[in-house]
């Protein structure tokens, strides 16, 4: 792959970015040479970190809960020190934790839902404003989901439908102060095993089977009939994040083979 310049001299935050789709976004940023904020609530985001560092990349890490408000202030807090500013923030964070019809789902299961798949977008939206604000610029890239229209997935359904309402607000509220915000819906995706999963309860036998509705819905869905990479995604999620798509904002593009969600 030939690497661009697209974020030379970018202050760039990326959440949730000790594994999955987040590391590779926060290492193709710095390939880029941008200046990477690597925000997880785990200690891996130190590995990833040195991994950047080790090709010649600039990367600090943040340990924070991003479920909370004071955790998103300390991401951007601890940027400003450092760089004085920030140019790029890529809301990573979320994912579904349980799988299985709603009528299954306890209130504090659908709280923790929520609390993990919109709170973290919408804190962090909130603590970096001010300081796009400051300086009349900025992008923000949400990272949502086609699972809006899902089975077995409602309560993280309704967080990622609240992200995709987010963006569209707050690009309609700040186009005029120079920030762009846009999202992509992800469609499903081949990952590596979690090294910190979502849920590390063992899957009961009716759980296997609503998962595999889920893995089977999603690739009925995709007119391509097949999962996407993890590359297919961050493509996508660093168009959204350059100033390739400088003339796009409040928009929600789905990843996901043809599937709109």
């Amino acid at each position: 792959m030939i690497f661009q310049d697209r974020f030379k001299n970018k202050i760039v935050i990326v959440t949730g970015a000790a594994q999955g789709i987040g590391r590779s976004v926060a290492i193709r940023v710095a390939a880029e040479n941008g200046y990477v904020v690597l925000a997880d609530r785990s200690e891996l985001v130190d590995e990833v970190a040195s991994e950047i560092r080790s090709t010649g990349g600039h990367a600090i890490t943040v340990q924070a809960d991003l479920e909370r408000y004071d955790g998103a202030q300390a991401v951007v807090h601890k940027t400003i020190q450092e760089f004085g500013r920030v140019d790029v923030l890529i809301n990573n964070v979320g994912g579904a934790i349980w799988m299985k019809p709603f009528d299954e789902f306890s209130e504090e299961q659908i709280i923790k839902e929520i609390n993990r798949s919109l709170f973290p977008t919408l804190w962090c939206c909130r603590a970096v404003l001010p300081e796009m604000l400051k300086h009349q610029y900025g992008v923000i890239v949400n990272v949502s989901s086609i699972a809006t229209r899902g089975i077995n997935r409602i309560p993280y359904s309704a967080a990622k439908g609240g992200v995709n309402a987010l963006t569209a607000s707050l690009a309609f509220e700040h186009a005029k102060n120079g920030i762009r915000v846009n999202a992509i819906a992800t469609g499903g995706t081949d990952a590596p095993p979690r090294k910190v999963p979502r849920n590390s309860a063992p899957l009961s036998e009716d759980e296997k089977v609503w998962m595999q509705q889920v893995v089977d819905q999603t690739k009925e869905r995709s007119l391509m009939g097949r999962y996407g990479t993890i590359d297919e995604q961050v493509n996508a999620i660093l168009f959204l994040a350059s100033e390739e798509s400088s003339y796009m904002t409040g928009s929600v593009i789905a990843v996901g083979g043809g599937d709109q969600g």
